[in-house]
């Protein structure tokens, strides 16, 4: 498995990244300092999201940055990612693993204690925990667990945990007083005018938070 750093986390929508599309928006924002990008586009289909993926693969070749696919195994097997990120809703991680190797980093969303602590580390590489605040991105999310509720499930998860859900620049230090090992984002940086410059902002809050 690959080495990888979960700290600025970026998870693209196709929505929000209608002005200048996903593959640009993700080309800024590593530029900017993101560390992982993660595909999620729930009504692309398979073949949309390997055009997509392969895409970005290109884009992010030589920058150090990690690419993740969301949900879609076949698609992330295709593009050669470095990754896929299920949900409780999705494929059990035995199955994931199963089908994806051992090479590739598998990310499982986490909404309680009990799913946090039941994680199996054999499998699963890191957790998405979250989510913190409400989102508009995510319209079927759990309900929002909140600083308190992020401490509470990184510190029974057994493996590195991001945080997600409605995160920006401010919340930075407490995600990180908190235990994650970083933030997940999707409107601070997609639906920014300047995605570098909204990355360059979180990366220089993470670099404050880990001083």
């Amino acid at each position: 498995m690959k080495a990888f750093d979960l700290s600025l986390y970026l998870v693209l929508d196709p929505d929000l990244c209608a002005g200048i599309g996903m593959v640009e928006t993700a080309r800024r924002a590593v530029a900017g300092g993101a560390t992982m990008v993660q595909l999620r586009d729930k009504h692309a289909g398979t073949a949309g999201m390997i055009e997509t993926g392969r895409a970005l693969k290109q884009a992010l070749d030589g920058t150090g940055a990690l690419l993740i696919v969301n949900d879609d195994v076949e698609a992330a097997i295709a593009i050669g990612a470095d990754g896929l990120h299920i949900g409780q809703e999705d494929m059990d991680a035995a199955t994931a693993r199963a089908m994806i190797g051992s090479d590739m980093i598998l990310g499982l969303s986490v909404e309680t204690a009990a799913l946090a602590a039941g994680v199996d580390p054999s499998l699963v590489d890191y957790t998405g925990i979250g989510p913190v605040f409400a989102t508009p991105t995510k319209a079927d999310h759990k309900q929002p667990i909140g600083f308190h509720g992020l401490a509470r499930l990184v510190a029974v998860s057994p493996v590195p945990s991001v945080a997600i859900g409605g995160l920006k620049a401010e919340h930075v230090a407490e995600v990180f007083a908190a235990g994650a090992r970083g933030l997940a984002v999707v409107s601070a940086i997609c639906g920014a005018p300047d995605p570098e410059a909204a990355t360059r902002r979180i990366a220089a809050e993470i670099r404050k938070a880990r001083a």
